[in-house]
């Protein structure tokens, strides 16, 4: 097997701005993937980070579990053979480097042009993917908790709303009959509340900056609310990091992507405010 080229993985908790930050990265060269979805995420990566951790007992909103994977030497050692040997070097990568690149270098460690993956599952599964890609490098994005709290809060209360399909599945009750109701009234229940998204908030951080101690000069951390004070300087880093050099029209179109307003965006609710200062040692603790 050929030796892997290295990927750029940008990690991070949801609602952080990982999103703004890969879309900035992909419209000055780096590649991201043929196929995504919604939040810019490759599926092709995506699909797997959840197959690693649903199949410890895990979800993204407990990811916690994915420790009994990576303690055990065998599992972990199967299973990065698995991914290297059946996923990988093999046609299922069409899905991540579309047919055109898949036909013209076959496999992910065959590609020479800068790329990588964004994807907030990753910030859990990364070990097994540094077994993988051990010259990776890494990206972590961090944004204020209470903002990621109050996003995500919003997100999982969204689930609630039913669409026309889901009402008249309610309607006639005897749907129900043939077909019963297969989940829950609402995903990630956990984040439903800012004192649970602050929760995983505090998981996704702690374990995204011990990854970021560990790789060193392989790794950057940038903050969200940095970044759209100063887009030109920080991403410039950012690229600068990747070894990515785009132009002048390039990078001025990266920089556009973002909004400002969007920093410290709690600071307009009188609610999140005062649960701001109610978790500020916790906040604190994690330098906010």
């Amino acid at each position: 097997m050929n030796e892997p080229s290295s990927p750029i993985i940008v990690i991070g908790m949801h609602r952080s701005g990982t999103s703004l930050v890969s879309r900035m990265l992909e419209a000055t060269g780096l590649f991201l993937g043929h196929n995504k979805e919604a939040n810019n995420e490759s599926i092709f990566f995506q699909n797997i980070d959840r197959w690693l951790i649903s199949q410890s007992g895990g979800s993204w909103e407990n990811p916690a579990p994915i420790r009994y994977l990576l303690e055990n030497r065998q599992i972990r050692a199967l299973t990065v053979d698995y991914i290297r040997r059946y996923l990988i070097d093999s046609p299922r990568v069409i899905s991540y480097l579309g047919w055109k690149k898949y036909m013209q270098y076959r496999s992910l460690f065959n590609l020479p042009v800068p790329w990588g993956w964004k994807c907030p599952w990753t910030t859990f599964t990364l070990p097994l993917w540094l077994d993988v890609f051990p010259r990776a490098k890494v990206i972590h994005i961090e944004r204020h908790g209470v903002d990621v709290a109050n996003s995500l809060r919003k997100r999982t209360l969204g689930t609630l709303e039913r669409t026309r399909a889901q009402n008249l599945y309610y309607k006639l009750r005897f749907l129900h009959w043939i077909k019963p109701k297969a989940g829950g009234f609402m995903q990630d229940m956990r984040c439903a509340t800012l004192e649970g998204g602050l929760s995983v908030w505090e998981e996704y951080v702690a374990e995204a900056r011990a990854h970021v101690r560990e790789l060193g000069e392989r790794a950057m951390e940038v903050r969200y609310e940095d970044l759209l004070a100063e887009p030109v300087q920080r991403i410039g880093e950012l690229l600068a990091f990747c070894d990515i050099s785009p132009s002048a029209a390039l990078l001025a179109k990266a920089a556009g992507l973002v909004r400002r307003e969007r920093a410290y965006a709690y600071r307009s609710s009188q609610e999140l405010n005062a649960f701001a200062r109610g978790v500020a040692e916790r906040l604190q603790a994690q330098n906010y």
